[in-house]
Order: structure tokens, then C-alpha cells, then sequence
């Protein structure tokens, strides 16, 4: 797929952009049959796209074998009904080599990550995903958090190079992202902008008003009606059911899951586990939430599908 069709194709958010947890059987192994399920299930559920392999789906915890495995079942399973945009990263070699592997195995574009460790200069960070763009016949999506923050100027500098087709924030400073947008549009319209904080719906209002419509859903993983319910109160205006569900479900979960370090993903993962579909635990250094997090979760999922349910959403 050529960088225009997938940016085409992402730029009309017609749901929750889903990005899997990586399953694991009972031995530590890879369950990739129940991988495929979770997968089909998101896109049965109405995802936008499906990001395998990235923050949430445990990149860092992948072998290159295992990561080629995955996204190759999820390109299977999507069946070319939503994009797969596959993760990235670590040093500019490896990240070159997965983007080889993600596109051997069928997927429609990569998001690449932070670097491995290093804290670097613009003009370095810039060469990194210069470097990983004329790698690969794959539109690249850069995510922004941690040890990879950029100027506007350097922003612009991502979008004008061939193959790089958005930025995914992680940081969540609006300044920030409200000037990087300024910069960007006037050169380079369709560039696209992602919200990818770790529970993007609590930010999104926000995020929308400053020209960044798409953004990433955890919660879809383990709720997607109710993160379907808030994706389509944003899309049609309607306030009412929004704030409903960022009052009762949203916000009470972004402060449970600033209860541990990791929840994120640990938190996602057992939320996945609570709805039925055994996707295994997390590996290290990641660890398990606490039961009395895992029991408060199971109740505030319940309360946001009596929610859904009790308006209509």
C-alpha cells in the first residue's frame, strides 16, 4: 500500500483506532490463536485500524519471530477491512529491520517509536526517522512521548520527508501540540495528528479543538461498546453522552490506573481477561495490577455499560 492510501484511509475516523495486547498462553509463549480472536474481534467491534505490536500489544517484550507472527495474523485476520499499522523502534538498525519484517508480513504502515535510551538532539531525532522512512516502503506514523519530543520546527521537518505521514502524541502538552499544528499546516496539509495518551478519551475534547481528531482507544481492548458510544458522541456532537461516560467510566479509570506502574498495559490486559477472552498476563519488567485494582476495574466496566445502556449512547 502506497503512504496515500493509508493516510486516506486514517484520516476519516470511522471508529476507535485499536491497538491489540499481545496474548500469551499458560508457558509464557505467544497464544497466537487467541491473538487472531482479540484481533477479529476489534474489527468485528468497529475498529478504524488495528495497531499491532505497539505500546499496548508489548513491543519491547517481542523476539523479532514472535512480532512477524503477530502482525502477520493480524494483516490475516483484518483481511484488508481496516488498516494494520505496525509498531517500531529501538536503534535505527533494528527499527529498519522490523519495519522489513512488518512489511514482509503484509502490514499497512508502522508507527515508530522512541529510540532505544538515548536522550538526543533534533537534529538526530530527525535523522532517526529520516533514516527509517527511506527504509521502507511504509508510511511511518512518529509517536512523540518520552526521550522523543519535537520542536514544531522539527515536525515540520518529519512531514515534509517522503513516507512520513503523522504524528502520534504521547506527551500531552497542548502548547506544544497547538503550536506544532500551526507550524505543519500551512506547508504540508494533510499531515495527520493522533492523541496517544495512555487513556486518550479523557483529553480528546481538547485535542479535537486544537486540529487533532484521531486517537487511540486502550479501552477499546476490553469495552468497545463503550468506547464506541464516546467515539460516536464526539463524532456527532453530542455532549451529553460524552460527558456522561468521561464522568462515570473515563475519568474514574484514568485515576485507577494511575494506581501502578505499568497499568497502561497490565490493567488493559486483565480488563481484556475480565470480559471473558484469556490473553495471559504481562511479561517482565511489566508486572500484574493488584487483585482489589483488577476487582475495582470489573466494577467501574460494569457501571460504564449501565451507562451506554441507561442513555441510549
Amino acid at each position: 500500500m502506497t503512504p496515500a492510501p493509508l493516510a486516506s484511509r486514517l484520516s476519516i475516523p470511522s471508529g476507535p483506532l485499536f491497538f491489540p495486547v499481545t496474548a500469551y498462553g499458560s508457558d509464557g509463549t505467544v497464544a497466537l490463536d487467541v491473538y487472531r480472536a482479540h484481533v477479529r474481534a476489534g474489527v468485528e467491534a468497529g475498529a478504524a485500524a488495528v495497531f499491532a505490536c505497539c505500546g499496548t500489544g508489548e513491543f519491547h517484550a517481542l523476539t523479532p519471530e514472535e512480532y512477524e507472527l503477530c502482525v502477520r495474523a493480524a494483516v490475516e485476520e483484518t483481511a484488508g477491512r481496516v488498516p494494520v499499522v505496525a509498531g517500531t523502534g529501538y536503534g535505527t538498525a533494528l527499527a529498519v529491520r522490523y519495519a522489513a519484517l512488518a512489511a514482509g508480513a503484509g502490514a499497512d504502515g508502522l508507527l515508530a517509536m522512541p529510540p532505544y535510551l538515548v536522550v538526543a538532539g533534533q537534529e538526530g531525532l530527525l535523522r532517526h526517522y529520516r533514516e527509517i522512512a527511506a527504509a521502507t516502503p511504509l508510511p511511518v506514523v512518529v509517536y512523540q512521548r518520552d526521550n522523543a519530543v519535537f520542536t514544531p520546527e522539527t515536525v515540520l521537518g518529519l512531514a515534509r520527508t517522503d513516507g512520513i505521514i503523522g504524528l502520534k502524541d504521547g506527551v500531552g502538552d497542548l502548547d506544544l501540540m497547538q503550536r506544532i499544528v500551526s507550524a505543519v499546516r500551512g506547508e504540508v496539509a494533510d499531515f495527520l495528528y493522533f492523541n496517544g495518551l495512555p487513556t486518550a478519551e479523557q483529553t480528546q475534547l481538547a485535542y479535537r479543538a486544537i486540529g487533532v481528531p484521531l486517537y487511540s482507544s486502550a479501552v477499546f481492548c476490553f469495552a468497545p461498546e463503550l468506547a464506541q458510544a464516546f467515539h460516536q458522541g464526539l463524532e456527532t456532537g453530542d455532549r451529553a453522552v460524552v460527558e456522561r461516560l468521561l464522568d462515570g467510566f473515563f475519568r474514574p479509570f484514568v485515576e485507577l490506573r494511575a494506581q501502578g506502574r505499568g497499568y497502561a498495559v497490565s490493567l488493559v490486559k486483565a480488563g481484556v481477561r475480565l470480559r471473558g477472552l484469556d490473553v495471559g498476563g504481562v511479561r517482565a519488567p511489566l508486572q500484574e495490577p493488584a487483585d482489589e485494582h483488577v476487582e475495582l476495574l470489573g466494577e467501574l466496566i460494569e457501571r460504564g455499560y449501565a451507562l451506554v445502556k441507561e442513555g441510549g449512547a
